[in-house]
């Protein structure tokens, strides 16, 4: 059971229909949800990180050194978490897959009474499963792919899914986090410096949360509006507690 996956043989002209058929289904849901992640992290943590220490009359060189030193932290922080997510469900996956190994080698029997009541649930009557049922028993590789899937819910992980993940993660919040903080390297006024921040932060807030939208099948335009809304009260919060703290 430990083998290479299953794949089903079908006939000449089912195969002939399928590679007629190309279905455009999005497919990087994983890959887009670590860039939503990092990007939405390092737009707004570090933007409101700068409109905080603006509010409190630093200068641009303070904010550029405190705004970089906390898109290291970020990143490196955010790159280990997203890598410990994957590998906890990579982890859990392999832990079930040998539960299931076990099961259907120690209680055959109850596997496969679970195999018929999962197809019963999609309307499969008992003499349309019974065959489907034996099948899978006289494909043991098969009827494991089956019982992850179907009875846990489970896809096989890919690999190198925790590398890829903390990587990207850590990537998007570098780009997300540099910005904000872009306008205070060439703006040695902090006060000035920060109006061009806010300017170009909620711009990027709002093609983000546009791309976001269309990738995700959200509204565009009402993500886009959400995206820049959530940073721009974060940094009015963090703007406004500077300032009451430095009165």
């Amino acid at each position: 059971m430990g083998g290479s996956g299953y794949k089903p043989s079908l006939d000449a002209e089912k195969q002939s229909l399928l590679d007629l058929h190309k279905e455009n289904h999005f497919t990087a849901g994983e890959m887009v949800r670590d860039i939503i992640i990092g990007v939405s992290d390092g737009l707004t943590v570090p933007f409101a990180l700068a409109a905080g220490l603006s509010g409190a009359n630093a200068t641009s060189s303070i904010v550029l050194t405190a705004g970089i030193a906390e898109v290291a932290a970020g990143a490196i922080s955010m790159g280990l978490g997203g890598y410990l997510a994957a590998k906890s469900e990579a982890d859990h996956y392999a832990r079930e897959l040998q539960r299931e190994q076990e099961e259907i080698i120690a209680v055959p029997d109850t596997e496969a009474a679970e195999v018929a009541e999962i197809l019963g649930e999609y309307g499969i009557e008992a003499h349309e499963y019974a065959p489907v049922v034996n099948a899978l028993r006289n494909n043991p590789q098969a009827w494991l792919n089956f019982m992850m899937k179907f009875e846990l819910g489970l896809e096989k992980p890919d690999p190198r899914r925790a590398l890829h993940s903390a990587m990207t993660i850590a990537t998007a919040y570098i780009m997300g986090g540099l910005v904000p903080l872009l306008p205070y390297v060439f703006i040695p006024r902090a006060a000035e410096a920060l109006v061009i921040s806010v300017v170009v932060t909620l711009a990027a807030l709002m093609i983000f949360g546009y791309t976001k939208g269309h990738f995700t099948g959200n509204k565009p335009f009402r993500s886009a509006l959400e995206t820049a809304l959530i940073g721009a009260i974060a940094s009015a919060a963090a703007f406004g507690m500077a300032k009451a703290f430095n009165s």
